[in-house]
């Protein structure tokens, strides 16, 4: 079945390219999700005028990932954990606590989009890729430290 995407689709083609898939991901996934319409000759010609505002509009998306790139590239993390013995935390940093702390910085972003496959477990420093767009990745930093535990009074 040949498809025309409308929508960027992970493995399968960029918006604007007609694609060969199978009936039934077709039917049953890509046009219900309104990811693709049937590349009919009507459609076909739909495509041809609106393909330079697809190009306009991934143009558009790329500049901004580029910009959101060098913003994120710019900042570094610095998260206090407790810690126990050979400096390993009680607790982890997340990407739930990565995108806590980028949105705090005024970037709102998919947790998904951060590509930590571990939780950081140690004291340290780490860059921490974030995939913004297919083509661009930016590197965060981030730095562990001990937090400062108060003493308790016995």
């Amino acid at each position: 079945m040949k498809l025309i995407l409308i929508e960027d689709v992970p493995s399968l083609g960029k918006a604007g390219e007609v694609v060969q898939v199978a009936p039934g991901y077709g039917r049953n996934f890509l046009i219900p999700k309104n990811l693709a319409l049937a590349a009919s000759s009507a459609n076909l010609k739909l495509l041809e005028r609106q393909r330079e505002s697809f190009l306009k509009k991934a143009d558009h998306e790329r500049k901004n990932a580029a910009d959101l790139a060098r913003k994120i590239e710019s900042l570094a993390g610095t998260f206090a954990r407790q810690v126990g013995e050979n400096e390993k935390l009680f607790g982890s940093v997340t990407r739930m606590d990565l995108q806590e702390f980028l949105s705090a910085q005024g970037i709102p972003l998919d947790r998904r989009k951060i590509l930590l496959s571990n939780p950081i477990k140690s004291t340290g420093s780490f860059t921490v890729p974030v995939k913004l767009y297919p083509e661009i990745v930016a590197n965060l930093k981030v730095n562990v430290i001990p937090a400062v535990a108060e003493k308790q009074k016995a």
